[in-house]
């Protein structure tokens, strides 16, 4: 009998520990052989709901998943902002927000949350479509984990915008993309949690 990966993923969430894990692996096996230490643990493959999508050029991230090597040239160094559709969106705005936990490293994380994206007053309309358009408060960076500095994992997170608040960033959080504290710009607007999530893991390509 054949299963899709999406089916497996979902199977491996009803097990534990170890099982789990080797089944994320398979799930999200790139073509040809990954190395051993690139594997989903039960908390990154979990963190995906809500059915947010992230495309770029070569690649439809819906799951959580690791980058083919590959590919992660071209997402450091080639392609842009990527498109990012919520199919079920409603009529109403939101707030979608990339960052990197991982800075600059998963082990020593002295500059997490490193904010690679931030756009405000997304209408639900534009995201069904996935060509992102608003305000944006922080411009696109492109993953580019340091050498040596393993898997980095990268967030996205979207919420609703509540109505007639607009949002912005402060001079301090202008100053500086890493040290960015994620859960106090939530609550200084009232996001509350995220309607969707989805992650994916990369590393410098060099490595």
């Amino acid at each position: 009998m054949a299963f899709s990966r999406k089916k497996v993923v979902m199977w491996c969430l009803k097990v534990h520990a170890i099982g789990a894990i080797v089944c994320a692996f398979i799930a999200h096996l790139p073509t040809g052989e990954a190395k051993a230490s690139e594997t989903l643990s039960l908390s990154d493959a979990q963190f995906c709901q809500g059915g947010l999508e992230v495309i770029y050029p070569e690649i439809d991230i819906s799951d959580c998943m690791i980058i083919p090597p590959g590919l992660r040239q071209k997402i450091s160094k080639e392609w842009g902002p990527p498109k990012v559709r919520m199919a079920n969106a409603k009529k109403e705005k939101y707030v979608l927000m990339m960052v990197d936990p991982d800075a600059p490293s998963r082990s020593s994380p002295t500059r997490a949350h490193w904010r690679h994206w931030l756009v405000a007053d997304i209408e639900g309309s534009v995201l069904r479509t996935g060509t992102i358009s608003g305000s944006v408060l922080s411009e696109y960076q492109r993953p580019r984990p340091p050498r040596h500095s393993g898997l980095h994992r990268y967030q996205l997170m979207l919420f609703r915008q509540p109505d007639h608040q607009t949002l912005s960033l402060s001079k301090e959080e202008i100053a500086s993309l890493g040290n960015w504290e994620p859960q106090a710009f939530i609550g200084r607007f009232g996001l509350r949690r995220p309607v969707a999530s989805v992650q994916f893991l990369t590393q410098n390509y060099e490595d």
